[in-house]
């Protein structure tokens, strides 16, 4: 279902944050995120004019994962920021690689890239990159994945995989928890 139609109004910000994975020729795997900022009209930041719809912020990441999701190489850039420092903040995102996207991942990295060591704009992407990591391999690892893992982290995850749901009772009916579930004899 859509959302309700809004009431007339004048657009003033857009951010758009993309985010790709891919299977690089040498095994391993690319995630790739971006984030642009523009404004909808025209803005004067420390002498720079961007007119409307000109990037204000521009940031790339890209981490290199193997199968296990560790992180082998990460960089980062800033294409355009507000003030010239801005594009300082990027290097210290190579300090990602060690580390291993699964529960926790997003508070270590923030430990290694906080404060006036990183850029904030590049660590929101950094929040994205563990879903689209493990979106991204997927169906692609080499070996079958653990059905009952999955269910322990996916079954009430969210709406849609709630223990009493329709989801769990067709995928996981030994964990279904509805109302009409069938009891094991």
């Amino acid at each position: 279902m859509p959302i309700s139609d809004p009431v007339p109004r004048t657009p003033l910000h857009r951010r758009r944050i993309t985010l790709d994975g891919y299977r690089r020729a040498d095994g391993l795997f690319d995630i790739e995120a971006e984030i642009t900022d523009c404004k909808c009209y025209e803005i004067n930041v420390e002498g720079r004019t961007a007119g409307p719809d000109a990037p204000l912020h521009h940031m790339r990441l890209r981490i290199t994962v193997d199968e296990g999701l560790l992180i082998h190489a990460a960089e980062a850039a800033t294409e355009a920021g507000p003030y010239l420092a801005c594009g300082g903040g990027a290097a210290s995102f190579a300090g990602l690689v060690g580390l291993t996207v699964r529960p926790g991942f997003v508070r270590e990295a923030m430990v290694r890239l906080g404060g006036p060591a990183g850029c904030t704009h590049i660590r929101e992407l950094v929040q994205q990159l563990g879903t689209v990591a493990h979106q991204t391999l997927f169906g692609q690892r080499s070996r079958p994945p653990n059905d009952a893992a999955i269910a322990a982290r996916m079954i009430d995850s969210c709406h849609a995989y709630a223990a009493d749901g329709p989801v769990v009772r067709r995928r996981w009916p030994q964990l279904y928890t509805g109302p009409d579930r069938v009891a094991a004899d």
